[in-house]
């Protein structure tokens, strides 16, 4: 990227003071940078003492063996306790944990005394099916209370939990549960997806492998399932238990899940997360960056529960504060564009963590479908999964914000186990698509080539300089390719695999993967740039840039957008609108205005389908997208 191109890129003047009645009353000030700095060990520790331990650590942190890292040695606890217990202990029992919503309009309302006493019932089926500490488990469950529940009775008996989207398929499922070694399979009858039943049983049934002693079904939708030997219904089993049930104490280092994540050989990399140094990062994160007051506030996360932010930010984290959560079962389309405002409006939700793929979409749908809802309860919003560009973070913050709402844009990945960068609403002016700052506690750079720290203005490499209690342990069962894949680039960096620049601020803005780079006559462009910069448009609701082979060029700079509103969109006056925004060598070649863009039910893009398209091969494999329909408007819009 050129030097004119980045300062373009970076010239972002609005900026948006914290609401000065949530600055006075801030969880955490500005005093946490700097008490940070001065004892970063120290300041871990005591944040770690927010959670009730049952045996103190000896060592805050061993790091003799980089970069295996031991967070709070020595110390003991479980987190079920910690998310659950420990506030029914303290009279909170009757606060509520959950507030359910189903998609076809079913809801339940959990107390934490309720969870409490689902949870235990569900450890003791756990023992009486003879899975116990150092089992693995895998779950394959929509967004209902029972995935929680099983989480939670995993941690509370010490199994190591492995959840798998229930968008996957059979395969991708088996090839979990094969490498985890998983004992048992939790699953469900089905889940709604848009407004229709979704079997997951057959898929499990397909994907079973020796290992695997018993499959325990949840009956969400009523469907008819095959059942064979290993099969058992969750409500012939969990409901018949005790709810009484003693957490036992665990090793701060005891696995507490592996999430897989996807990897460049095909085979899925199976992060492993601990328990100790997970929860301490976890719970003060979303504490923290959400400004949580658990009395009062209501808080979504809309992120799926196969997901790390599921797992950190709409189980853990909340759980371990004794928040209340928002935890919806289906999509923002059904049954109406408004249902995601209108269980705003319905739960008076005040805190809001979501992605920017559906923000963009939420704003090609139009400004009146929010306007119809009363939204004034919500007074923190965030993001999470990708950067997000300067026009959708100020649609966020104005559209459903009111003006009034702060945005956290928050960096971190299912390696991190927990937010990295971001914001803090009370202390931060916000500035219109800037990650901003490493969290207290945390240390993150951006570096060249040669691993030398960049100068402000100037991009790079994201990387981490020192350990942090919720980072990734390992690769399940292959050590070597979790230091050849994160810690191998620079001796003592993990490199998190993006890029990132530096403002002349010195505030730090995400660019996504590294490998989402173009190389136009010989100048490296980022996706993400050129991306926002088409977004910056007001017949722009949502784009996607790939590179496509070209013979003079290298690559040429092929984008496909979705127009905002009706009529037409002139493709030259946004091919111009880039070059005076990035500079003329970032003007994309080609610009394809189409009705949607193939994604997968994670809400990512697939980009090689749009490179297939762009370079006028026969279109691959597009059983990974949401709505493989998408593909056939897509085709016509183009002619094709």
């Amino acid at each position: 990227m050129t030097q004119e191109a980045l300062s373009n890129l970076l010239r972002e003047h609005r900026r948006f003071p914290p609401p000065a009645e949530l600055a006075a009353h801030a969880n955490v000030g500005e005093s946490a940078y700097a008490e940070a700095a001065e004892d970063r060990l120290g300041f871990w520790a005591t944040r770690a003492e927010r959670l009730t331990w049952a045996k103190p650590w000896t060592q805050v942190l061993d790091w003799s063996n980089p970069p295996f890292a031991k967070w709070f040695v020595g110390g003991e606890l479980n987190v079920a306790y910690n998310c659950v217990d420990r506030h029914v202990e303290a009279g909170l029992g009757d606060r509520v944990a959950f507030y359910w919503e189903g998609e076809p309009g079913d809801t339940r309302t959990i107390t934490y005394a309720d969870l409490k006493d689902e949870v235990c019932k569900a450890a003791n089926a756990l023992a009486e099916l003879g899975v116990g500490k150092g089992d693995r488990v895998a779950i394959y469950l929509p967004m209902i209370p029972e995935a929680a529940v099983a989480m939670l009775a995993c941690a509370r008996v010490g199994a190591t939990h492995s959840v798998v989207f229930g968008g996957f398929s059979a395969d991708a499922l088996r090839a979990r549960i094969e490498d985890a070694q998983a004992k048992l399979v939790i699953t469900a009858d089905g889940g709604y997806r848009r407004g229709v039943p979704s079997a997951l049983k057959p898929t499990v049934d397909k994907a079973l492998t020796d290992t695997v002693e018993h499959v325990l079904v949840v009956r969400r939708t009523g469907q008819d399932v095959e059942w064979g030997g290993r099969d058992v219904w969750w409500h012939d089993l969990v409901d018949r238990q005790s709810a009484e049930h003693v957490a036992r104490p665990l090793d701060a280092e005891h696995p507490l899940f592996i999430l897989y994540t996807s990897g460049t050989t095909g085979k899925p990399k199976g992060i492993l997360h601990t328990t100790g140094g997970y929860l301490t990062q976890a719970s003060f994160t979303h504490w923290e960056v959400f400004d949580l007051k658990a009395d009062t506030d209501v808080y979504w996360c809309t992120a799926d529960i196969g997901w790390v932010t599921g797992h950190s930010y709409l189980v853990y984290g909340p759980l371990s504060n004794a928040a209340t959560s928002v935890m919806y079962e289906g999509t923002p389309d059904t049954p109406h564009r408004g249902r995601w405002w209108e269980l705003v409006e319905k739960y008076r939700v005040s805190v809001l963590y979501t992605a920017p793929t559906a923000i963009r979409t939420f704003m090609k749908w139009g400004d009146a479908i929010p306007a119809e809802f009363d939204m004034t309860s919500l007074r923190v919003l965030g993001s999470v999964g990708e950067p997000i560009n300067p026009e959708a973070y100020v649609w966020y913050r104005e559209r459903i914000g009111g003006g009034r709402a702060p945005v956290v844009d928050t960096w971190w990945q299912t390696e991190t186990g927990a937010m990295m960068i971001s914001p803090l609403p009370g202390v931060t002016e916000g500035k219109p698509g800037a990650a901003m700052r490493p969290l207290p506690g945390v240390s993150a750079d951006v570096v060249d080539e040669e691993a030398n720290p960049v100068a402000d203005g100037s991009g790079g490499f994201l990387v981490l300089t020192e350990p942090w209690p919720s980072m990734a342990r390992t690769i399940w069962g292959d050590p070597d390719r979790f230091v050849k894949t994160y810690w191998s680039r620079w001796d003592g960096l993990y490199f998190a695999g993006d890029g990132a620049k530096k403002d002349e601020d010195g505030d730090l803005w995400m660019l996504g993967r590294v490998d989402d780079v173009m190389l136009v006559s010989g100048h490296n462009i980022s996706t993400t740039e050129v991306e926002s910069a088409l977004v910056g448009h007001p017949r722009v609701a949502e784009a996607a840039v790939v590179g496509a082979t070209d013979p003079v060029t290298g690559q040429a700079i092929a984008a496909f957008v979705i127009a905002r509103g009706e009529g037409d969109v002139d493709v030259e006056e946004l091919r111009a609108h880039v070059a005076a925004t990035l500079g003329p060598i970032a003007k994309p070649k080609r610009i394809l205005v189409v009705p949607e863009l193939p994604k997968t039910r994670s809400g990512k893009i697939v980009r090689r389908i749009l490179q297939d398209i762009a370079e006028g091969r026969e279109i691959g494999d597009a059983t990974t997208l949401a709505d493989t329909t998408v593909m056939d408007s897509i085709k016509k819009a183009l002619g094709l």
